[in-house]
């Protein structure tokens, strides 16, 4: 079994996150590893605010954290079926649309769920 190559901190108490999450779960790739932010999580991420894990997701390789869309990316480039997803982000204009697109859903999420910074 290989070893997870990447920590994802996701939003468990957010229906849509814990669907979007799930599904990337059962994909099953033994390169992911998943943590509520609620739960104990890796040290790497403890000096970042919750309100922070909680506003955008966030990803880890090795000691280089990964934010929003290009969280995204590097999981699937991970995930077989989602890999042409990551590779059309390297075009310029896909990624500035995407980046945009995921902005505006991470805040109205963020409004959401925001109540959770302080739990």
């Amino acid at each position: 079994m290989k070893k997870p190559t990447i920590q994802v901190i996701y939003n468990n108490s957010c229906s849509i996150c814990r669907l979007e999450i799930n599904h990337y779960k059962k994909q099953n790739t033994d390169t992911i590893q998943y943590f509520d932010l609620h739960q104990d999580l890796p040290e790497k991420f403890g000096s970042i605010e919750k309100s922070k894990l909680i506003r955008k997701l966030h990803v880890s390789d090795g000691d280089k954290i990964y934010i929003g869309v290009d969280a995204f990316k590097l999981i699937w480039s991970k995930i077989n079926r989602y890999r042409f997803l990551a590779k059309l982000l390297d075009y310029k204009v896909v990624y500035f649309l995407a980046t945009y697109l995921y902005e505006v859903l991470a805040f109205f999420l963020y409004l959401k769920n925001r109540k959770q910074i302080n739990e």
